[in-house]
């Protein structure tokens, strides 16, 4: 479904146009023309991203944005003919997310109503990030964590562990580990293998990492 964007624009010919640029880019505009309605309008049904005048019948932007605030964490654009740092400062401190000066030009507007959706939307799970039980590797961030907090791991602990966690409960063996670790110590060893994963075994518990007598390590989730 494409994003409602709520303009508040009192003047009728400005609202007019951000609503056609804005609906030619593919969202759902709804205008409203003054404050008191805005804050209606976010209460009953709220919009993903608001469009705000600063000078507004009623209840003005600082107003608007100030209220809504509270229990509203929707991006906000303000719009204002004062181009002043102060002025642009006390929007954004009012809790606005950018900030756009008047005259401006549509396109831009869309391009920052665009940009600040995408920052708002929430990724979805990435690819780099493995999970077994409570257990995350992210190979992209070369992070680990267990129950949500962080597992400082070495360099050849995090590829043995990703190795693992890529395949959970497959048996891995000491020379298939050390395949792994080959672009990082060409010197690795059997005993190497076996030191990092008593290491890893004592940060996130021996219930992850088991032992498969005469043949390697899996990892379990726990």
């Amino acid at each position: 479904m494409p994003a409602t964007i709520l303009i508040a624009e009192d003047d009728p010919r400005q609202a007019e146009i951000v609503r056609r640029y804005l609906r030619s880019a593919g969202y759902d505009p709804v205008v409203v023309g003054d404050g008191r309605a805005a804050i209606d309008t976010v209460r009953r049904n709220p919009p993903d991203l608001l469009v705000l005048d600063l000078m507004l019948p009623r209840v003005d932007g600082r107003d608007v944005c100030r209220v809504l605030r509270v229990d509203h964490d929707l991006p906000i654009l303000m719009l204002t003919a004062r181009s002043s740092a102060d002025d642009r400062v006390a929007g954004l401190e009012l809790g606005a997310d950018d900030y756009l000066t008047k005259p401006y030009d549509p396109r831009e507007l869309v391009a920052r109503v665009r940009a600040l959706l995408r920052r708002s939307t929430p990724r979805p799970p990435s690819d780099d990030v493995l999970r077994v039980g409570g257990l995350a590797v992210d190979r992209g961030g070369h992070t680990v964590s267990l129950d949500g907090a962080d597992v400082p791991c070495t360099r050849g602990e995090f590829t043995v562990l990703a190795a693992m966690a890529a395949e959970p409960g497959r048996v891995f063996t000491r020379r298939q580990l050390l395949d792994r670790l080959s672009t990082l110590d060409r010197n690795a060893t059997d005993r190497g293998i076996d030191m990092h994963v008593m290491n890893l075994r004592r940060k996130i518990g021996p219930a992850y990492l088991r032992t498969v007598h005469g043949v390697g390590y899996k990892l379990v989730a726990g």
